[in-house]
């Protein structure tokens, strides 16, 4: 008696799996390369082109304060001259001197103010292009995902990875299962009249989502020369 209750309880169980598995939709994967999608979006073409365009006016204020710079050491060459002249009095020598030190801590001052601008600019320019990257990888995932849903899928994959910069586990999908050119096509339909346009090049070409480019920023060359 025990062992028919046994039986029919796992009976019971299975046809409770089995019509658990039944109600559920027929598995329908679709795949997106969302840093593609990223790359090729005209907003995405209009925020690197303003990040570019101040990272250009970095430059060369970097190029303004390095020739103030540049100028502080020649003076400080001069002043140099001076305290070692053996024509002079000790106390033009000692006068030199003290104005050549004060110099050389101008010159010191403007490599710190030179570098914390540097550094200012670049992590100015990092945290915008990392906040407007989160946004717009947030609205196309919504885009795709709404896309995916009509074409009845049940599941959609990432071609670019979780990471978003290129690493996939994705060893091989076909074209088919591929929405990602559709995608596009409505993401940019909506694109204003002169809005950049993405330049027709392979997708290894483009960089990665992910991969946030560091300001071209660069540290002058100052120093005390003698």
């Amino acid at each position: 008696m025990k062992n028919s209750l046994k039986s029919l309880v796992a009976l019971a169980a299975l046809a409770a799996i089995a019509v658990g598995a039944s109600a559920q939709p027929a598995v329908k994967i679709l795949v997106v390369d969302m840093a593609k999608l990223y790359d090729t979006h005209y907003k995405t073409l209009e925020q690197n082109a303003k990040i570019q365009a101040d990272d250009q006016k970095a430059q060369e204020e970097v190029e303004k304060m390095n020739k103030e710079g540049n100028s502080l050491v020649e003076e400080y060459k001069t002043l140099n001259d001076q305290s070692n002249n053996p024509a002079l009095s000790a106390e033009a020598k000692g006068k030199a001197q003290d104005t050549a030190q004060k110099k050389l801590e101008s010159i010191q001052n403007k490599q710190r103010e030179v570098q914390t601008f540097i550094q200012n600019t670049r992590n100015s320019l990092g945290q915008r292009l990392n906040n407007f990257r989160g946004l717009m990888l947030d609205d196309i995932s919504k885009f795709a995902t709404e896309i995916a849903k009509r074409k009845g899928a049940t599941l959609l994959l990432d071609k670019a990875g979780p990471t978003g910069i290129g690493i996939s586990s994705l060893v091989y999908v076909d074209a088919a299962y591929d929405i990602t050119d559709e995608v596009q096509k409505e993401l940019n339909k909506d694109r204003p009249a002169g809005a950049p346009a993405a330049p027709v090049a392979p997708a290894s070409a483009a960089p990665a989502a992910g991969a946030a480019k560091s300001p071209a920023v660069s540290v002058p060359g100052l120093g005390t020369k003698k």
